[in-house]
């Protein structure tokens, strides 16, 4: 059987999504070929290509300079912590809100919606006080908690929510059958079922704290302790210049780890977005 030619208008659909493309790309580019050059030469050579004005001093200067191999650290093990917690607890939630009957359901579900709707910077003070006098400010405590239940964590619930109403009542009652708890449906039947949408919870966990600037910023001063939205402010001259080269370095090594982590989940996440509406 021959196999279908593509209409002959495709290639216009493809040089039309490359066009569209560009204003994305190109700033990455323009991200990538500078992190090599010198502060002098991102500004006057902006997409030049030459190899001989392309160096990787600006990464070793990175991490022989400041102290940004433990701030990168700090950033990588918070994300640890946060992304299967935040995981753990929205798929518990998810499962209760769609499946069990308890009082006061709705209306608990409906206050997790409104959580996603309260800026951070309305919660920020009552929270710091909170924290302040149980003395763990300048601590990574904070960070974490404040990340796993924030506005991203009620969106998880509701993603894991919403997956959950679309698998068939059926599963639970044949995990019963076979002798399995609540609990031991949720573990046995449903998560193994839930892959797509827990990588999409876990894509915006991992987004949400490795972006993280406004909760480090408030309870983070030491150097040591900074994670790499802050870190990237350090490269800066005694009089407040900055170290556009140093800066871009880093903006590159902090940018590679989300780029990965989208593109191994990238298929769970549309699949999981696609069928986050199908039920309500």
């Amino acid at each position: 059987m021959r196999a279908e030619r593509a209409p002959r208008w495709s290639w216009a659909l493809y040089a039309l999504l490359i066009l569209v493309s560009l204003p994305f790309l190109l700033p990455l580019l323009w991200l990538l070929l500078s992190a090599f050059k010198t502060s002098a030469a991102i500004f006057s050579s902006p997409f030049d290509l030459d190899p001989a004005r392309l160096s990787a001093a600006n990464f070793r200067q990175v991490f022989a300079e400041y102290p940004f191999a433990r701030q990168y650290f700090n950033s990588v093990y918070i994300a640890a912590l946060v992304v299967p917690l935040t995981m753990g607890l929205s798929a518990l939630a998810g499962y209760a809100f769609a499946r069990l009957r308890f009082p006061g359901r709705d209306a608990v579900f409906i206050l997790t919606l409104v959580a996603m709707m309260v800026p951070s910077e309305l919660t920020a003070v009552p929270q710091f006080v909170v924290f302040s006098r149980l003395g763990l400010t300048n601590s990574h405590l904070p960070v974490i908690v404040t990340q796993i239940f924030s506005a991203t964590g009620a969106l998880a619930v509701f993603l894991m929510r919403q997956h959950f109403i679309t698998l068939p009542p059926e599963l639970d009652d044949a995990g019963r059958v076979d002798g399995l708890g609540t609990l031991g449906v949720f573990r046995h039947i449903m998560l193994p079922l839930s892959r797509p949408a827990l990588a999409t919870v876990a894509i915006f966990a991992v987004l949400n704290s490795w972006n993280d600037y406004f909760n480090p910023l408030i309870y983070l001063s030491r150097e040591g302790l900074l994670t790499l939205p802050l870190a990237l402010q350090r490269f800066t001259d005694p009089l407040g210049g900055v170290y556009w080269n140093l800066t871009l370095a880093g903006g590159v090594l902090v940018a590679l780890p989300v780029l990965l982590t989208f593109l191994l989940a990238q298929r769970q996440f549309i699949e999981s977005l696609a069928a986050s509406g199908t039920k309500g």
